[in-house]
Formats: C-alpha cells, structure tokens, sequence
C-alpha cells in the first residue's frame, strides 16, 4: 500500500541506544514508491541500525516509522508480509544446496511445496545460478552466493526491500550484475533502500539519498543536487612520478588550494580536490607544483564526484570495509515474511 502523496516509507525521530552508544538520534527519512533510496554514512552511522528498525528486526527507543502506512512496532506482521532483507553477509544454509535453500524459505512464507519448488527454479533461472542449483551453497563463490541470497529475498515478491551493503567483498564484475537486477526490481514496482559505502553504486542506482552521520541525516536530495550543494569543481591531477605524490599532495592542502583534503591514488598517481572557487585556480596550481619541481601530465576539471560529496560532509573518505553495528541477532534473516524468526 502507497499513501496518498506517493511515500511508501516515512520515518521520523527514530532514536536506538545500544547501552552508552547512540545508533540513531532522531533520524527522519521519506522513500517514494517504486525507487532506489542511498543510505549513505561513515562506519557507525547508524544505516545497519535503521534497516533493522524498518524490518521490524529491532525495536527503536523511541520514534515513528510507517511502511505502506502500517506502523512498524504496532502492525508489525503486515509490514513483513512486505518487506524483504538482504544483509551484509549471506544468510543461507551452507550443507544445502541453492535450489533446497530457495524451496524451503518458500515454504517458511506460506508457498505451498509446488509453487516454491517452481519459484525456485524461476528464481535461480533469473540469477544465472541454474548450473549450480543442486550443489551444496558451501561450494559457492562469493558471487554466487550473494545472488542467491538476494534471489532468496525475492521468494515471494516484496514492496520494500531492504539491501544493507549487498556488493561488500564481490568482484567488480559479480557487483555489475547485481546493479542491473536491482534496476529490473525497481522497473517492476518494488522499493529498494540500499545502504553502500560503494560511492560509485550510490551514484548508478539511487534516484534520492541521505547521507548519515552520528544517527542522523546531514544531507539528502538527488545525488546531482547533493554534487552541486559542495558548489566547487573537483580538479584530478596526473602526477608524473610516484615519489612526487605525497609531496604534491601536502603541498596543495598547505597552500589552501583545495577545499577540504586532498585524495590520493597512489595506483593511477592522481591527486583529485575540490578546487576552491577562485579566478585561474588551475593554472596557479600547476604553477605552484612546478615550482616546487612537480610536474604534471595532465589536469581535468569536472563536476565533484559522490566519494566528493562524502569527504565534505563526514570529514573522511567512505571505506568499502565496514564494521558491524552492535546487533543482538546475529546472522540477518532473508525472506520476506521471515523477518519476524
């Protein structure tokens, strides 16, 4: 169910203690329908922690969240019949194969034994995972096995679903794949909120997003609206030699070239800032790196990027590696409807 003005999730002042420390402080999100939403935020923001509240997985301290209009905490069985949640680590039984994994959790959501027999087949059909159907998941590669757990979330179709960093660990190639069947999700009618530390999965699939710090959101709009609020160019430098890097790096941030820190790539030797906005700024950097006796190979400017975007919100760089936040369930259940186990 979509409410009148096209939100199908609507969170206010959601706040979650885990003894001394504070996972949400008062967040307020809007989701409309049939869209990606980016839950973006540096470890410890609180993302894992607020789709956990919205899967009705933990309850909050305090705060208001509506799913379809249903109350997350007093309609709580309606809200999983539409939801559905792929966590950061794969939720399956390894002893069984995929095609067993997928029938069961069927049946766990009320598919008698020949429609999740055929569910299944359809499912592992759709994620290219039909040759392996019938070995044990143990046997899996990384890749493998997060498609079959977001086939597993799909068992029976959800409104909502929830992707708290589905790509962590995969190779880029498996993590390309994943993006088109979200896009073919959407396309059909469901809701995805995706949490990712990945800026770049951020960028290709989320129509809205916030970005969270400390519990709480600190920005939101489109990813070009989020770009163009920094208000700066982001100018990308090729460094000429490797040992000139850290030198040239340090020397632009001290001579307030850039506005907030300088990132480094060491693999591509290329330094990328935002530029502060000042009358014939490029040719002054390269005149100061000349000087110093830096040269460059070649200087592009463009809009800022999203990893950007993070930098000067946080204070730091987004890491793909993330700790967990404080969870007394452990692993993260799969399916829709199974949510409440």
């Amino acid at each position: 169910m979509v409410t009148a003005d096209g939100l199908i999730i609507d969170v206010e002042g959601l706040a979650k203690r885990y003894g001394s420390t504070v996972a949400l402080d008062g967040l307020n999100l809007v989701v409309p329908t049939a869209s990606v939403f980016g839950l973006l935020g540096p470890n410890g923001a609180g993302k894992t922690t607020a789709v956990r509240v919205l899967a009705t997985l933990v309850r909050p301290d305090s705060g208001r969240v509506r799913i379809g209009g249903y109350d997350v905490i007093e309609q709580a069985e309606q809200v999983r019949g539409m939801v559905g949640l792929t966590g950061q680590y794969a939720a399956l039984d390894g002893f069984q194969s995929g095609r067993a994994n997928l029938i069961m959790l069927g049946r766990l959501s009320g598919l008698s034994h020949h429609q999740a027999k055929a569910r299944a087949t359809e499912l592992l059909d759709r994620f290219d995972l039909a040759d392996a159907a019938d070995r044990a998941v143990s046997g899996y590669s990384g890749g493998m096995r997060r498609r079959l757990d977001l086939a597993a979330s799909l068992v029976t179709t959800p409104q909502v679903l929830f992707l708290d960093e589905p790509t962590t660990g995969l190779d880029p190639a498996s993590r390309l794949g994943l993006w088109e069947i979200v896009r073919e999700i959407v396309a059909q009618g469901t809701t995805v909120l995706l949490t990712t530390q990945y800026m770049e999965e951020a960028d290709q699939l989320a129509d809205h997003i916030a970005v969270i710090d400390h519990g709480r959101v600190i920005s939101q709009g489109t990813p070009s609206e989020l770009k163009g609020a920094i208000g700066a160019t982001e100018l990308v430098l090729t460094i000429a030699t490797d040992s000139d890097l850290a030198g040239a790096a340090d020397l632009l941030d001290r001579a307030g070239f850039a506005n907030g820190s300088v990132q480094v790539d060491s693999e591509s030797r290329q330094l990328r800032l935002l530029a502060n906005e000042r009358p014939h700024i490029a040719s002054e950097l390269i005149g100061a790196l000349s000087a110093a006796g830096t040269h460059v190979d070649v200087l592009t400017a463009q809009e800022p990027s999203l990893d950007q975007v993070f930098l000067t919100l946080t204070g730091h760089a987004a890491t793909p590696d993330t700790t967990s936040e404080p969870s007394p369930h452990g692993a993260t259940p799969v399916p829709s409807r199974k949510a409440s186990t």
